[in-house]
């Protein structure tokens, strides 16, 4: 995607549904604060790449936004439904689990490490989740799975376990299993780290087809090309912070911050 589309797609953004509200999040572990103060918004076909240095709470902002932290502070809004409220003085409120779980539906997530079901095939790991928390029939699962598995090039794979596969390919069959539940924003974490640079090729390809399809994604990455290529807009953190957002055009070519700067001269 060129980058003239990407600055044309983020300034039509503004006037998008918005996806993704958080406000303010605050995230402590063991006394040690890991997120002070992170807002952002995520709107309808946005690709936002969030990158930063280790340990910057880039991953751990993602986990909140699904659930998989519990914020201290703040506010999360997901498609106009609170998932969490912020308390003045007091942690975050959340709403009935029953409801967290659905408005959590809305969302899917990609880990770095995979996590597919070793004791399945590629098959079974894609239909179990619409077959058990939808309760899909498997003869709607099926040919969704399969078609998701054409979709990312894997579809002679599908009787195959895990085990059997190079890691681009498990984290193909993770992406095709996170779609199987027709989420309408999808959670990226750091998906490339565990690869090396050949498979890495195999996956971007993926994720840059979503973005194509105008698939609303929230991208933590390493990748500089993904980020400046076909994210419409760059976020970057450091110790708990968002330091700098811009359209990645912009963000690349002229970064505001010498914290960015310095940042991007090692990683370019």
């Amino acid at each position: 995607m060129p980058s003239s589309m990407n600055s044309a797609a983020g300034t039509a953004a503004d006037s998008r549904e918005i996806m993704i509200e958080a406000r303010d999040i605050t995230k402590s572990f063991g006394g040690v604060q890991v997120l002070a103060g992170v807002s952002l918004t995520l709107r309808k076909g946005e690709v936002v790449a969030i990158i930063g240095p280790s340990g910057s709470g880039k991953s751990t902002f993602l986990r909140c936004l699904n659930h998989l932290e519990i914020i201290d502070g703040g506010s999360i809004t997901i498609e106009g439904e609170a998932l969490a409220t912020a308390v003045p003085g007091g942690p975050s409120r959340y709403a009935g689990d029953a409801d967290v779980r659905r408005i959590c539906r809305k969302m899917g997530m990609v880990f770095q490490s995979f996590n597919l079901f070793p004791h399945m095939t590629v098959l079974q790991n894609i239909i179990e989740a619409p077959m058990t928390v939808k309760r899909q029939p498997r003869n709607t699962a099926v040919p969704k799975a399969e078609a998701l598995l054409a979709k990312v090039g894997l579809q002679a794979k599908r009787d195959n376990y895990p085990g059997r596969l190079s890691g681009g390919q498990k984290q193909r069959v993770a992406i095709a299993r996170a779609l199987a539940m027709e989420p309408d924003i999808m959670l990226f974490d750091e998906p490339t780290s565990a690869l090396d640079p050949e498979l890495t090729v195999e996956v971007l390809r993926t994720m840059r087809q979503l973005a194509e399809e105008h698939m609303t994604m929230l991208v933590v990455t390493h990748e500089m090309g993904f980020a400046r290529e076909v994210a419409h807009r760059v976020v970057f953190m450091d110790e708990g912070r968002i330091v700098e957002t811009a359209e990645s055009s912009e963000f690349f070519r002229a970064p505001r911050h010498e914290r960015t700067r310095a940042f991007l001269g090692r990683m370019l």
